[in-house]
């Protein structure tokens, strides 16, 4: 068997970093050891961190070509309401956005994507793309009349991503905002030995919205023509009032999380440590500053040791779709952190999270994860 000797300044292995060490494949970059570089013979040299492909679990490929349209810092109210507006465009300056982010993707060294689709727009790039997909077929219907037909609109999209090889799918709620009653009872079913993503206490107006009714989302409503008289208030948060609905998928994925008290974190643990193993809090910091200009609160996360892992949102919201990027803008942030902690999310956390560590995240004997130059505050793919 012909074997390849890959050698860093720093190897990263999805866990921790090895110093003096080389890491072998076989010819397709399947991995065969970690092993001290005096045992190693010849090598390969590379500048910088060596490390496994990186996962970006939570994106909206289908918006690529909404880059530099809306404006920063608008909070998501008005962002949401500029992207409604912008996103219709030629199907070819779409599937052309969509063509460039996946191949820049890949080249960052990005080897798995959760990616939300609203669209079939993506499909065509996903049949012929290196990267592997989870597709999140979103459903988003706030007024009970319209649950069955958005149900059934939602249900046609999942069947054509049905037709990509080697690609998984689910139906999704957007938002704890955005999705009745009456379509959460027709989603959950669905559930089961998948993966489901929502997205998680983004801005305070949807702390507002769920505590007494006020805030933000009254306007939006109002400016979109949705009835919103079915709504009464809980009192209480938006995730403790949907989290037990997502219980029966395999893995949960809270997105953006920028909200998030440590009551609601406590509430997940007090459901059971099962939930709380299989329930992973996807940071997307750059577009977080980009709407509302606010941090995450991974202290909180941190400290409460739950399940972290990284995503970059949309083109509508960010400059790219750089994992490596969002590693960086943490760091800036967070000084204090480890790179070793925030690159176990970016690799190990973000494939198990996605259901894919079977093959991916880590340098371990028999996957294939791909690997990943970290050099010159740049990610490149060397294989």
């Amino acid at each position: 068997m012909t074997y390849r000797k890959f050698k860093g300044t720093r190897i990263f292995d999805g866990y921790r970093f090895y110093d003096g060490h080389a890491l072998v494949t076989d010819a397709t970059g399947r991995v065969e050891a970690l092993i001290p570089l005096e045992q190693a013979g010849e090598v390969e040299n590379f500048e910088g961190i060596l490390t496994p492909g990186l996962v970006n679990c939570h994106c909206h490929l289908e918006l690529s070509h909404l880059f530099g349209v809306v404006p920063e810092k608008t909070g998501l109210v008005d962002f949401v309401l500029q992207v409604i507006s912008a996103r219709a465009a030629p199907e070819a300056l779409i599937l052309e956005a969509i063509k460039k982010a996946d191949q820049e993707m890949f080249e960052k060294g990005i080897v798995a994507v959760g990616d939300i689709s609203n669209t079939s727009f993506t499909i065509r790039q996903k049949e012929q793309s290196p990267i592997r997909y989870y597709n999140f077929i979103e459903a988003l219907g706030w007024d009970p009349s319209v649950a069955q037909p958005v149900f059934e609109k939602t249900v046609l999209v999942y069947d054509d991503f049905g037709k990509l090889n080697n690609n998984l799918r689910a139906v999704v709620p957007h938002a704890p905002y955005s999705v009745s009653d009456m379509l959460w009872e027709k989603m959950v079913p669905l559930y089961e030995n998948k993966v489901v993503s929502i997205h998680n206490q983004e801005t305070m107006e949807e702390a507002l919205f769920f505590q007494d009714g006020s805030g933000g989302f009254n306007r939006l409503f109002a400016t979109l023509g949705i009835n919103n008289d079915h709504f009464q208030p809980p009192g209480t948060t938006s995730l403790r009032t949907h989290y037990k609905k997502l219980l029966p998928a395999q893995n949960i994925l809270l997105v953006h999380n920028t909200f998030i008290t440590e009551e609601d974190i406590l509430f997940i643990k007090t459901s059971g440590e099962s939930n709380l193993k299989k329930t992973f809090f996807c940071m997307c910091i750059n577009a977080n500053l980009y709407i509302e200009d606010r941090r995450p609160p991974l202290e909180l996360l941190i400290k409460n040791k739950v399940n972290i892992v990284l995503g970059t949102d949309s083109m509508a919201s960010n400059s790219a779709l750089d994992i490596y990027g969002e590693v960086k803008t943490i760091l800036k942030n967070f000084p204090t952190l480890p790179l070793e902690q925030v690159l176990s999310w970016a690799t190990i956390n973000g494939a198990k999270a996605l259901g894919m560590e079977d093959t991916l995240g880590s340098f371990e004997k028999g996957k294939l994860p791909g690997i990943v130059q970290i050099h010159k505050e740049k990610s490149k793919r060397i294989l």
